[in-house]
């Protein structure tokens, strides 16, 4: 009788564990991405300069108002009202004071001055520049002292 010999099994490697710990680790990053996006709004249609550029740092606390107009699917202006775009809300620009003050209030309640607080302003292209400067008098009311804008770097 003729006994067959065989073949030593090679022990196969079970990918599936490390397949399903590389789609978490993308969907954590996709979460964290997100996270950070909800500060920009696609409503706010950022105006352009050519020598716009990204922060150098990053500040680890800062205060970001999105200031746009509500804009239909082929992103014309549906309502000329301008708002700022602030946590789910659309509040009017000239009644955003309350919300400010609440800012500051939590700032304040977290040891931190409001006066050290950079507020990030992402103001549509198309909102009037008088509005702008009524907000920043409501952020300085509330003791918001400093301000940036955020402009998209402009390609040539």
């Amino acid at each position: 009788m003729r006994i067959k010999s065989q073949k030593a099994a090679v022990a196969e490697i079970d990918m599936t564990p490390m397949i399903d710990i590389v789609f978490q680790l993308i969907a954590f990053f996709m979460v964290i991405t997100n996270f950070e996006q909800i500060q920009a709004d696609e409503r706010v249609k950022l105006p352009s300069d050519s020598l716009a550029k990204p922060p150098e740092t990053k500040a680890a606390d800062e205060l970001v108002l999105n200031i746009g107009f509500e804009r239909n699917q082929e992103g014309e202006i549906t309502d000329p009202q301008a708002y700022v775009f602030y946590t789910g809300e659309k509040i009017p620009v000239l009644k955003f004071g309350p919300k400010l003050e609440q800012e500051a209030r939590i700032y304040k309640q977290k040891n931190q001055d409001p006066n050290d607080v950079p507020v990030k302003l992402r103001s549509d292209a198309q909102v009037d520049t008088g509005l702008i400067q009524d907000l920043i008098k409501l952020a300085q009311e509330n003791g918001f002292t400093k301000f940036s804008f955020v402009a998209t770097q402009k390609t040539q």
